[in-house]
């Protein structure tokens, strides 16, 4: 990174190493009532938006995943149910206190056996070249500093022919809705945040990275540019959140 290169928080403009800091205290506030939070924001929906990532990546038994930015872990328990004994899931999150969250929460469930949790960043992930069956992130591409960066990296460690799903907040489509969205997103959640959390202002950061991440198409773009193919998105939810696939070409080196 850049010492002085500049990127978004929201819609500040911060230097890229003040981005890091400022994210991991974010998430450091609101981890205890992380899971209850995506509940009550999404009345829910996002169980839903979560399971048909399970579904589209298609995960057989003995696949080796990657949860990226997995939080507090509801993909990555799904997964370990999933893939059993021979398979192996790698729970990783930059965040430490995030990580811990979903490590008590997964041994507390009992799945111990075909879990690892990694802390590790995105951009430069530690683990070997073509390694992974499988790579998810859900609601933590906008939070990387250098996306661009963050998809090589995730590129590099995908077996050929291996598949990355990207779930996260995007772009209204249906007409009428945006309107509707942003009066919630900009009034009512920073306002459920400081009830639930008492802290208003990391939800006013999660409004606000919504609106300067990439749209629908723009991601696309970027998933074709760090070599997947067969790039396609699918909108939920009117376009509130969108899940991107794209592929390892079989024969990537």
């Amino acid at each position: 990174m850049s010492d002085d290169k500049k990127t978004h928080f929201g819609y500040q403009e911060v230097p890229e190493k003040e981005k890091v800091h400022r994210v991991g205290e974010v998430f450091h506030s609101v981890a205890d009532k992380y899971d209850l939070m995506n509940d009550l924001m999404s009345f829910g929906i996002h169980r839903i938006w979560k399971r048909f990532t399970i579904e589209t990546a298609g995960a057989r038994p003995g696949s080796r995943i990657l949860d990226l930015a997995g939080g507090t872990g509801d993909l990555a328990a799904r997964f370990s149910r999933i893939v059993g004994e021979q398979g192996e899931v790698v729970l990783c999150d930059i965040n430490a206190s995030m990580l811990n969250r979903g490590r008590e929460r997964l041994v507390n469930e009992g799945l111990v056996g075909n879990l690892r949790y990694v802390q590790g960043n995105a951009e430069c992930l530690p683990f070997q070249d073509n390694y992974f069956d499988v790579i998810t992130i859900a609601f933590g591409l906008r939070n990387v500093t250098d996306k661009d960066t963050a998809l090589a990296s995730m590129h590099r460690v995908l077996k050929p022919g291996g598949k990355l799903l990207v779930l996260e907040f995007s772009h209204p489509t249906v007409p009428g809705l945006k309107p509707l969205y942003d009066l919630y997103s900009f009034s009512v959640i920073p306002l459920m945040g400081k009830a639930i959390t008492g802290d208003s202002a990391s939800y006013r950061y999660l409004a606000e990275s919504i609106r300067v991440h990439p749209n629908q198409s723009t991601l696309l773009q970027m998933m074709d540019l760090a070599g997947f193919t067969q790039c396609e998105y699918f909108n939920l939810s009117g376009g509130i959140v969108a899940l991107h696939k794209g592929h390892k070409r079989k024969n990537a080196p």
